[in-house]
């Protein structure tokens, strides 16, 4: 069975370069030298080492050698197809032991076995590359032992044929070496572009999801502030117009209230604007600014408590931002929506894993599947979710609606002072 191999071998020896050089330099050498002594035999009167039929017969055989060394692949390519390296290999070696026999006794003629033994340690698999190597140190010790009849002097010649080898083998090898960290480094500059060019892609992608996930802060802030000033305004205007005839007085009082929601709420949205980050809680503790909340929803005529379980604790702000938003919006929505005379929250800090917020309401409720969502309540949902605990709701006609938020103590994407 014919070995198959790669059709696309090195370009060194295929092409004109400083191989095909070599190449031509070391064939040209060797002939000429043989030439040459041939020559001088003949002029000194000698008997020649070999006729000159043979001479001729071998040089035109060194010049198809020749050939085949320089392009033989593109030349039998179209006969023998994948077969191309064993086989073209296979001719050079045929006519290098053709002309060392033809010519044997010649000195130097195994020096044009080098570009072929260069040529099989580059394209030809272990065993066939094997081959070729003991048909080239057989064209040396062979035909110098039939024409010399001496063991001895085959021996010197096969020391020379060895030390070439062992060069040329060298050569060829740091060559490979070369050649491959120079393909290497070249497919390694391809992929750093290429990473390049994704990590650019990667950076717009980051800035744009950055600039959304602004958006969204914004959005939140804007109606968790804003929204829960304009409801209690709207509440306390309201509760005017409704005394306005009957109790002045009231009425007038409601009126300061709501201006002064107004007021709030427009501080509020001035502070958003210039500063995101700054909390809501101030320096209060979450217990404190929940209570405000509750006190400015009493202020409304509803009844509200809070109710203080366990002991309170230190929390990371972004937790305490989320459970006083959460706080926030579900009053908010207590007025707006539920028609309640009463609400409680509950803020339950008996477990140390976790801390909890409840708020319900006596209200009318409402099929829960119908219940719509708001962007408050997305935006609630979405930072529990960051924090690692959720928001869940309940309702049912007539029995109130009830939020309630979940938030670990202790969560590993909760940088203490980072908040939302």
């Amino acid at each position: 069975m014919i070995p198959t191999m790669s059709t696309a071998p090195s370009s060194r020896f295929h092409s004109p370069n400083a191989g095909n050089v070599a190449t031509v330099t070391v064939v040209g050498i060797a002939f000429l030298v043989t030439w040459i002594g041939y020559l001088a035999e003949r002029k000194a009167g000698d008997t020649p080492t070999f006729s000159g039929v043979a001479l001729g017969v071998a040089t035109a055989l060194g010049i198809i050698y020749l050939i085949l060394l320089l392009n033989g692949y593109a030349l039998l390519r179209p006969l023998a197809g994948r077969h191309v390296i064993i086989v073209t290999l296979g001719l050079l070696t045929l006519l290098l032991l053709f002309i060392e026999f033809l010519l044997s006794g010649a000195n130097g003629i195994w020096l044009i076995s080098m570009p072929l033994i260069a040529m099989a340690a580059t394209d030809l698999p272990r065993g066939p590359r094997m081959l070729v190597y003991a048909a080239a140190t057989a064209g040396v010790v062979l035909p110098g032992y039939m024409h010399y009849g001496s063991w001895e002097y085959s021996f010197f010649i096969t020391l020379t044929f060895v030390t070439a080898f062992v060069f040329v083998i060298a050569f060829v090898r740091l060559t490979k070496a070369a050649e491959l960290a120079q393909t290497r480094a070249e497919h390694l500059a391809a992929e750093l572009a290429d990473a390049n060019r994704r990590l650019g892609d990667f950076a717009v992608q980051a800035e744009e999801l950055a600039t959304m996930q602004e958006r969204n802060r914004l959005a939140r802030e804007i109606h968790d502030n804003l929204g829960h000033y304009l409801t209690v305004a709207n509440v306390q205007i309201k509760a005017a117009q409704a005394l306005l005839m009957s109790d002045p007085a009231r009425a007038n009082a409601s009126l300061d209230k709501a201006a002064q929601s107004t007021q709030d709420g427009l501080a509020a949205v001035r502070q958003s604007v210039s500063s995101l980050r700054d909390s809501p809680l101030g320096r209060r503790t979450l217990p404190e600014a929940i209570a405000q909340l509750v006190t400015d929803t009493q202020a409304s005529g509803l009844v509200a408590e809070l109710h203080i379980q366990g002991q309170s604790y230190a929390l990371d702000p972004r937790a305490d931002l989320t459970l006083y938003r959460a706080a926030q919006e579900a009053l908010t929505n207590t007025r707006k929506h539920s028609h309640a005379s009463r609400v409680d929250l509950t803020l339950d800090y008996s477990r140390e894993d976790y801390i909890t917020l409840i708020v319900r309401d006596n209200g009318i409720g409402s099929v829960e599947k119908d219940q719509p969502v708001g962007f408050g309540l997305l935006g609630l949902q979405e930072r529990a979710r960051q924090l690692g605990g959720q928001l869940i709701t309940a309702t049912a006609p007539g029995n109130g609606y009830c939020l309630t938020v979940e938030l670990p103590t202790h969560h590993p994407n909760s940088a203490p002072g980072e908040d939302i």
